[in-house]
């Protein structure tokens, strides 16, 4: 069982949800399946999903790695610290330009993850209402 602790804000009045390491927000897997789905081969994985699931994870963060990168960079800025300066070299993997940001130890995501969702900068990718009806 997971409990999530909900929190009011003093200043705000709002409830919030504390995010545990092992969520990431809208996601059914934990982020250490969704680590090794986004940086192994397909071949050598051991996390039972289907092809489609395995897809659809990496085509999502892999379109939103930059979104996430740029809010890290906010973050740093917001608390007075220098962004990251990425280098030009296009070649680099999708591991080594996170690494940069949180590191490239297990549990990069959580790393990622946490302080976006906390920022309040995590975007809500899902609808209630994903068809019309007629």
């Amino acid at each position: 069982m997971l409990i999530i602790r909900r929190l009011r804000c003093t200043h705000c009045r709002r409830i919030h949800h504390e995010l545990p390491n092992c969520l990431v927000p809208y996601k059914r897997y934990e982020s250490a399946c969704i680590e090794r789905v986004v940086l192994k081969d397909p071949n050598s994985l051991d996390i039972a999903m289907d092809e489609a699931t395995l897809y659809r994870l990496r085509v999502w963060f892999n379109s939103m790695l930059p979104y996430l990168l740029g809010c890290l960079n906010a973050i740093a800025i917001r608390l007075g610290e220098a962004p990251v300066e990425e280098s030009s070299v296009s070649s680099r993997s999708v591991h080594q330009r996170i690494g940069c940001y949180v590191g490239d130890d297990p549990g990069w995501l959580a790393r990622i993850v946490r302080p976006v969702a906390n920022s309040n900068f995590w975007v809500h990718t899902r609808s209630a209402f994903l068809s019309a009806s007629a």
